[in-house]
């Protein structure tokens, strides 16, 4: 597969301008990188920036925290679908899977999965707040509610992707879900080392200087 299409061009923060948010769907486009990857609010804005691409919209859910009720996280969910996500990123309810709620955790990621039709939807477990069983349960999680990726982090924690948390999810999941690293990866020697560890995908702000053009 071509690098450039191993990146979701990632802008989620706060105080993100239309502007910049035009400036990622021009790089998105310039690079030929997989999605752009963005708040809620800008899938229309996105959707007419990109539409003479092959580059996707994919958009967070319950983000930052993943503290939402339930119902809250499957009606944004089905509003961003009904504005043009091809993707959805959500994060899970952390404090449930400490709990050990397990029926709790994997009945959400289902309830998403359902209202995602048959968009991608990529499952946000923090990696940096887990313990490797932890890390482990969640994956299992994931794979009983048939989601198609689980994701490290949303770049918005105490750290974002490590390659021991790569390797450790890719080891729990196989074949049977893929996996994007997200939140840290800078350099291009992180990105291919993440790629050789097993990542589909790498959830990145810095996709621009990661990738040459025509790569």
């Amino acid at each position: 597969m071509k690098l450039s299409k191993y990146i979701d061009h990632t802008l989620l923060k706060a105080d993100a301008s239309l502007k910049a948010i035009e400036k990622l769907c021009d790089e998105a486009k310039e690079y030929d990188f997989k999605s752009v990857c963005v708040n809620t609010c800008n899938i229309p804005f996105c959707k007419k920036q990109l539409e003479d691409s092959d580059v996707l919209v994919c958009c967070v859910i319950g983000f930052p925290l993943g503290q939402m009720s339930t119902e809250a996280k499957v009606a944004e969910t089905k509003d961003a679908i009904i504005k043009g996500a091809d993707e959805v990123d959500m994060v899970i309810n952390i404090g449930r899977l400490k709990d050990q709620d397990y029926e709790y955790v994997t009945d959400e990621i289902r309830k998403i999965k359902l209202a995602c039709g048959d968009k991608t939807l990529k499952v946000i477990i923090e990696t940096c707040l887990l313990t490797d069983e932890e890390k482990v349960k969640a994956c299992e999680c994931i794979l009983e509610a048939k989601a198609d990726f689980v994701k490290t982090s949303t770049g918005f924690s105490t750290s974002g992707a490590t390659f021991e948390d790569v390797a450790l999810l890719k080891k729990t999941v196989g074949d049977k879900c893929q996996v994007k690293a997200a939140g840290g990866v800078r350099s291009r020697e992180d990105f291919d080392k993440m790629i050789a560890l097993g990542a589909d995908r790498i959830g990145t702000s810095s996709g621009t200087k990661l990738i040459q053009k025509g790569e």
